[in-house]
């Protein structure tokens, strides 16, 4: 199997998980912190790792950062953001050569180390701020990555449908912020915001590569320390359910509709059918053999594009297809067709174990890379449970036929939006 280990050892005010591999020529170094998702704090918490990146004290200029990167044999930095459920997560990902491969001894896993501490623990302030031209810079740049998912319809039926759907929860805010509320940041408030997140997030360090596990703790220990704190988690989700389907039509200037169908499924990662909703969701809409792209978009031509995506820990699944204005109400019929066919058991042997090894590959594929199988171990902190990955493919090549029909008759329709061009009424 495709055993993986990981070692977890709480260190101060952060978890250390520890996964040795002799797979990579190089250690990954990803720090991820976790907070839930808040309007007043969402936009300023996209702003952060952008300014963190830049530059810092010792390397003052985004320039003398890269520079010091390419001295450690072309080593690579960069930021991420991310939704689950309803959390906020930023990533901090060092990726650097295994000395071992090196005929240089440079110590290049404790400079990983010194570099990401000097990025998280010293940044480039001056008195109780950021650096004014740094905030300033990565101010517009957050302005244009709000505004391109805008100019991207893809993306921004996408979040349409989940801010209508997620109306009044904390998941239909949006990863990156408000675009209104970007001006507002001031090199001051963010600098407040960094060590206000930095004294109450959930915190957790990921070394991945052929390492020594008490080098890597000693590192670790010597070079990253916090205050003990207490994890914020989520109470009880508030869902905004109304009884009827909300449907949204909206006009802009496309030449190809965009559907988005929003459904609650009721199942979060980490509940023990949670299994059989992944294959369900295979057989559905998840890949090339699936019901929606062989119904909707082979057979009958009515899309472009048809497919289905899961939100493990908010309990949505999101259908997206690009089809022509005036077929409309001809897609939504057949997609509706494929869930009821779903519940009716209607899919064959071979459709569930054809499902079962595309899963099972598409795993091993995404393990394949340390940051792939970061973001595979990082939601079991998430959902703070702890399903090890040999269970989770175990478990999914258990799932029977009725377990998928009792996943299927979970899920709710809760929204149709539709990005409708201008001409679609006439």
């Amino acid at each position: 199997m495709a055993t993986v280990t990981e070692k977890i050892t709480p260190l101060k005010g952060y978890n250390l998980h520890i996964i040795p591999t002799e797979k990579y020529k190089t250690n990954t170094l990803i720090w991820k912190m976790k907070a839930p998702l808040t309007k007043e704090d969402v936009t300023k918490r996209a702003l952060l790792p952008q300014v963190l990146q830049s530059s810092s004290a010792k390397y003052p200029t985004t320039t003398a950062l890269r520079s010091y990167l390419d001295e450690l044999y072309g080593a690579t930095f960069f930021v991420d953001l991310s939704k689950k459920g309803e959390y906020h997560i930023m990533s901090f990902s060092i990726e650097i050569a295994n000395e071992k491969f090196l005929s240089d001894p440079s110590p290049l896993l404790k400079k990983g180390f010194e570099l990401l501490a000097e990025i998280l623990t010293n940044p480039n302030i001056k008195g109780n701020a950021f650096d004014q031209d740094t905030v300033s810079k990565e101010k517009r740049t957050q302005k244009q990555r709000i505004q391109s998912v805008f100019d991207d319809k893809m993306r921004y039926s996408n979040v349409r449908l989940i801010q209508e759907m997620c109306n009044g929860e904390p998941y239909a805010l949006e990863v990156n912020g408000d675009s209104a509320e970007v001006e507002a940041i001031t090199a001051e408030n963010l600098y407040e915001y960094y060590k206000s997140a930095f004294l109450n997030d959930e915190m957790d360090l990921f070394i991945i590569g052929d390492v020594n596990e008490e080098e890597v703790k000693s590192y670790a220990s010597e070079l990253l320390h916090f205050e003990d704190r207490k994890s914020k988690k989520l109470g009880a989700q508030e869902i905004n359910r109304a009884n009827d389907v909300k449907e949204i039509k909206e006009e802009q200037d496309v030449k190809q509709g965009k559907l988005n169908i929003g459904y609650r499924t009721n199942i979060v990662y980490g509940d023990p059918d949670y299994f059989a909703l992944q294959v369900f969701n295979g057989i559905f809409g998840g890949f090339s053999h699936s019901k929606l792209f062989i119904n909707v978009r082979e057979k009958a031509s009515l899309a472009y594009y048809a497919a289905s995506r899961l939100e493990s820990h908010k309990g949505l699944m999101m259908v997206m297809s690009g089809i022509d204005l005036k077929n409309y109400d001809q897609a939504v019929g057949i997609i509706h067709e494929q869930l009821e066919a779903m519940k009716n058991g209607d899919f064959t042997d071979q459709e569930l174990e054809q499902t079962k090894a595309v899963i099972q590959n598409q795993i091993l594929e995404t393990i394949d890379t340390s940051r792939g199988l970061t973001e595979i171990l990082y939601h079991n902190v998430v959902a703070a449970t702890n399903i090890n990955l040999d269970t989770w493919l175990e478990e999914m090549q258990k799932v029977t036929k009725e377990e998928i029909v009792e996943v299927a008759k979970k899920i709710q329709m809760d929204t149709i939006y539709f990005l409708t061009g201008t001409e679609a009424g006439k």
